[in-house]
């Protein structure tokens, strides 16, 4: 993933339960990709589209990622002010990509990826930095976030590693499943999104800044490798 790509996630049981299901839509409904979840690539993409459809696993009603030499993220763009406390999800890998190190920038490629995309303030972004965001803003016509939390599963990483993107430090990763995860086996996350922010970008701020969307995404254009993946039951709590 290049700058350009990374620029270019009865009572009180019942409560709690629209209390989950407020903030984002589901992933799938029967066999397509459920509204308002949208394809978002690079502007005349040429390179394939990471292939993001529907699929019952075990059970479960889940979303198919594959990526094969491939770019693309699915996201749910949020309301402006929008707050997250918690997020949670399942996620599987059936096929990892022994290629991929997000560390280096031809290694920048990762199975999937649940990712929130802030709308951090420009004043907290360095000052290059800061130029670099607002000339692709500029080169894309899009409001760009100044600040992309991505929870990983990668394959050079160890779990619990925090490292920023290979090409733009607005992207930051905190990695969750490492190559000694297991395969084929629905695996649980919950996060607590303040702390996490702050972890990965309390060297510019500690307050943490409104979500303007979640993204989901699996890509292997750098490397050219071949990776499957699923996430499912993914949801948010203000």
């Amino acid at each position: 993933m290049t700058r350009g790509r990374v620029y270019a996630l009865v009572g009180a049981g019942l409560a709690a339960s629209a209390a989950w299901a407020a903030v984002l839509a589901p992933l799938v409904e029967g066999d397509a990709v459920a509204p308002p979840w949208r394809f978002a690539g690079l502007p005349q993409q040429t390179l394939p589209r990471t292939d993001y459809r529907a699929a019952a696993v075990d059970g479960r009603a889940a979303l198919r990622i594959e990526a094969r030499g491939s770019y693309g993220n699915l996201v749910h763009d949020l309301p402006a002010g929008s707050r997250i406390a918690t997020l949670a999800w399942q996620w599987r890998l059936e096929r990892q990509n022994p290629l991929a190190d997000l560390a280096t920038k031809a290694g920048d490629d990762s199975a999937v990826k649940v990712c929130l995309l802030f709308d951090a303030p420009l004043a907290q972004v360095p000052f290059v930095e800061r130029q670099l965001l607002r000339v692709a803003r500029a080169a894309s016509g899009e409001a760009l976030p100044a600040a992309t939390l991505c929870y990983v599963w990668a394959h050079a990483q160890p779990a619990g590693a925090v490292l920023a993107n290979a090409y733009s430090r607005r992207v930051r990763y905190v990695v969750l499943r490492g190559a000694d995860a297991p395969l084929h086996a629905w695996l649980d996350e919950r996060r607590d999104v303040a702390a996490d922010f702050r972890r990965a970008f309390g060297d510019e701020a500690n307050e943490v800044p409104p979500v303007a969307a979640v993204a989901v995404a699996g890509d292997a254009d750098n490397t050219g490798g071949h990776s499957v993946a699923y996430v499912a039951a993914l949801r948010a709590q203000p």
